[in-house]
Protein backbone atom coordinates (compact mmCIF):
# COMPACT_ATOMS: atom_id res chain seq x y z
CA UNK A 1 0.00 0.00 0.00
CA UNK A 2 3.08 2.97 0.90
CA UNK A 3 5.04 1.72 -2.33
CA UNK A 4 1.42 2.01 -4.26
CA UNK A 5 1.16 5.64 -2.40
CA UNK A 6 4.80 6.47 -2.93
CA UNK A 7 4.68 5.38 -6.52
CA UNK A 8 1.80 7.72 -7.12
CA UNK A 9 3.41 10.71 -5.44
CA UNK A 10 6.36 10.67 -7.57
CA UNK A 11 3.89 10.42 -10.37
CA UNK A 12 2.03 13.38 -9.87
CA UNK A 13 5.10 15.12 -9.33
CA UNK A 14 6.84 14.48 -12.52
CA UNK A 15 3.50 15.15 -14.24
CA UNK A 16 3.09 18.57 -12.09
CA UNK A 17 7.00 19.09 -12.84
CA UNK A 18 6.99 18.55 -16.36
CA UNK A 19 4.06 20.77 -17.09
CA UNK A 20 5.38 23.86 -15.28
CA UNK A 21 9.06 23.43 -16.34
CA UNK A 22 7.54 23.48 -20.08
CA UNK A 23 5.31 26.80 -18.70
CA UNK A 24 7.50 28.10 -16.93
CA UNK A 25 11.11 26.78 -17.98
CA UNK A 26 14.02 25.77 -15.23
CA UNK A 27 14.91 29.05 -13.89
CA UNK A 28 11.11 30.52 -12.49
CA UNK A 29 9.78 26.72 -11.89
CA UNK A 30 9.89 26.31 -8.32
CA UNK A 31 9.41 23.48 -6.27
CA UNK A 32 6.55 24.99 -4.10
CA UNK A 33 4.47 25.43 -7.30
CA UNK A 34 5.44 22.07 -8.48
CA UNK A 35 4.28 20.85 -5.08
CA UNK A 36 1.04 23.04 -5.34
CA UNK A 37 0.12 21.41 -8.94
CA UNK A 38 1.23 17.86 -7.39
CA UNK A 39 -1.59 18.98 -4.70
CA UNK A 40 1.44 17.66 -2.23
CA UNK A 41 3.51 19.51 0.69
CA UNK A 42 7.07 20.97 -1.00
CA UNK A 43 8.76 18.71 1.59
CA UNK A 44 7.77 15.59 -0.53
CA UNK A 45 9.63 16.81 -3.62
CA UNK A 46 12.64 17.21 -1.66
CA UNK A 47 12.38 14.11 0.13
CA UNK A 48 12.04 11.90 -3.53
CA UNK A 49 14.24 14.80 -5.45
CA UNK A 50 16.36 16.27 -3.44
CA UNK A 51 16.27 19.82 -5.08
CA UNK A 52 15.08 21.62 -8.21
CA UNK A 53 17.73 20.19 -10.64
CA UNK A 54 17.13 16.51 -9.63
CA UNK A 55 13.65 16.87 -9.85
CA UNK A 56 14.38 18.45 -13.26
CA UNK A 57 16.80 15.53 -14.34
CA UNK A 58 14.37 13.19 -13.69
CA UNK A 59 11.26 15.08 -15.09
CA UNK A 60 13.03 16.49 -18.41
CA UNK A 61 12.79 14.63 -21.37
CA UNK A 62 15.96 14.98 -23.11
CA UNK A 63 16.14 13.89 -27.11
CA UNK A 64 19.56 15.04 -29.32
CA UNK A 65 17.37 14.49 -32.40
CA UNK A 66 20.66 13.60 -33.62
CA UNK A 67 20.14 14.33 -37.20
CA UNK A 68 19.56 11.10 -40.06
CA UNK A 69 23.22 11.19 -41.57
CA UNK A 70 22.43 8.93 -44.22
CA UNK A 71 22.78 11.49 -46.99
CA UNK A 72 25.32 13.86 -45.67
CA UNK A 73 28.79 13.88 -47.58
CA UNK A 74 31.00 11.49 -45.42
CA UNK A 75 33.64 13.81 -45.16
CA UNK A 76 31.07 16.53 -43.67
CA UNK A 77 29.52 14.88 -40.61
CA UNK A 78 31.26 16.47 -38.36
CA UNK A 79 30.25 19.49 -39.60
CA UNK A 80 26.78 18.67 -39.67
CA UNK A 81 26.89 17.86 -36.23
CA UNK A 82 28.05 20.65 -34.77
CA UNK A 83 25.80 22.68 -36.75
CA UNK A 84 23.09 20.59 -35.11
CA UNK A 85 24.56 20.64 -32.22
CA UNK A 86 24.69 24.10 -31.91
CA UNK A 87 21.05 24.29 -33.27
CA UNK A 88 19.94 22.56 -30.05
CA UNK A 89 21.64 24.33 -27.71
CA UNK A 90 20.47 27.82 -29.34
CA UNK A 91 16.53 26.34 -29.36
CA UNK A 92 16.27 24.21 -26.03
CA UNK A 93 16.66 25.69 -22.54
CA UNK A 94 16.15 22.12 -21.10
CA UNK A 95 19.58 21.36 -22.57
CA UNK A 96 21.31 24.17 -21.03
CA UNK A 97 19.65 23.73 -17.90
CA UNK A 98 20.06 19.72 -17.34
CA UNK A 99 23.92 21.33 -18.60
CA UNK A 100 24.02 23.75 -15.81
CA UNK A 101 22.71 20.92 -13.51
CA UNK A 102 24.95 18.31 -14.74
CA UNK A 103 28.30 20.15 -13.44
CA UNK A 104 27.41 20.24 -9.17
CA UNK A 105 24.61 17.23 -9.04
CA UNK A 106 25.36 14.14 -9.59
CA UNK A 107 21.38 13.02 -10.92
CA UNK A 108 22.00 15.76 -13.53
CA UNK A 109 25.77 14.35 -14.70
CA UNK A 110 24.23 10.50 -14.61
CA UNK A 111 21.27 11.75 -16.94
CA UNK A 112 23.62 13.41 -19.21
CA UNK A 113 25.97 10.73 -19.53
CA UNK A 114 22.88 8.41 -20.27
CA UNK A 115 21.24 10.82 -22.79
CA UNK A 116 25.31 10.85 -24.86
CA UNK A 117 25.89 7.50 -24.15
CA UNK A 118 22.49 6.25 -25.66
CA UNK A 119 21.74 8.62 -28.48
CA UNK A 120 25.50 9.43 -29.86
CA UNK A 121 26.83 5.90 -29.10
CA UNK A 122 25.05 4.50 -31.78
CA UNK A 123 25.96 7.10 -33.94
CA UNK A 124 29.26 6.67 -33.00
CA UNK A 125 29.26 3.08 -33.70
CA UNK A 126 28.00 3.37 -37.30
CA UNK A 127 30.52 5.75 -37.96
CA UNK A 128 33.64 4.15 -36.46
CA UNK A 129 36.40 2.59 -38.88
CA UNK A 130 36.99 0.33 -35.51
CA UNK A 131 33.84 -0.81 -33.90
CA UNK A 132 35.88 -1.10 -30.33
CA UNK A 133 36.56 2.04 -30.49
CA UNK A 134 32.66 3.42 -30.87
CA UNK A 135 32.30 3.93 -27.19
CA UNK A 136 35.64 6.24 -26.88
CA UNK A 137 34.78 8.18 -30.26
CA UNK A 138 31.49 8.89 -29.00
CA UNK A 139 33.24 10.32 -25.76
CA UNK A 140 35.36 12.51 -27.57
CA UNK A 141 32.69 14.33 -29.58
CA UNK A 142 30.76 14.37 -26.27
CA UNK A 143 33.72 16.22 -24.44
CA UNK A 144 33.92 18.91 -27.49
CA UNK A 145 29.92 19.46 -27.53
CA UNK A 146 29.44 19.78 -24.10
CA UNK A 147 33.34 21.55 -23.29
CA UNK A 148 31.98 23.89 -25.88
CA UNK A 149 28.25 24.55 -24.96
CA UNK A 150 29.83 25.60 -20.70
CA UNK A 151 32.10 27.70 -22.27
CA UNK A 152 29.89 29.11 -24.57
CA UNK A 153 26.48 29.26 -23.32
CA UNK A 154 27.16 28.82 -19.14
CA UNK A 155 30.57 30.82 -18.59
CA UNK A 156 30.40 32.84 -21.72
CA UNK A 157 33.81 33.19 -22.80
CA UNK A 158 34.05 36.23 -24.93
CA UNK A 159 36.23 34.04 -27.64
CA UNK A 160 33.49 31.52 -27.36
CA UNK A 161 30.11 33.41 -26.83
CA UNK A 162 30.74 35.77 -30.13
CA UNK A 163 31.57 33.52 -32.37
CA UNK A 164 29.52 33.38 -35.19
CA UNK A 165 27.65 29.96 -35.63
CA UNK A 166 29.43 28.98 -39.28
CA UNK A 167 32.84 30.04 -37.57
CA UNK A 168 32.08 27.46 -34.72
CA UNK A 169 30.83 24.96 -37.41
CA UNK A 170 34.17 25.55 -39.31
CA UNK A 171 36.26 25.28 -36.26
CA UNK A 172 35.12 22.51 -34.18
CA UNK A 173 33.50 20.62 -37.41
CA UNK A 174 37.08 19.02 -38.50
CA UNK A 175 37.62 17.48 -34.83
CA UNK A 176 34.25 16.06 -34.67
CA UNK A 177 34.72 14.41 -38.26
CA UNK A 178 38.09 13.09 -36.61
CA UNK A 179 37.28 12.21 -33.76
CA UNK A 180 34.09 9.92 -35.68
CA UNK A 181 35.45 8.74 -38.69
CA UNK A 182 39.51 9.42 -38.94
CA UNK A 183 42.35 6.80 -38.51
CA UNK A 184 43.29 6.32 -34.72
CA UNK A 185 46.64 7.51 -33.70
CA UNK A 186 48.86 7.76 -30.84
Amino acid sequence: MTTRRSDATRAAILTAARERFAADGFERATIRAIAADARIDPSMVMRYYGNKEGLFAAAAEFDLRLPDLAGAEPAAVGEVLVRHFLERWEGDDTLLALLRAAVTQEGPAERMRAIFAGQLGPLAARLAPEADQAPLRAGLVASQMLGFALCRYVLRLPPMAGLEREEAVAWLGPTVQRYLTGPHSL
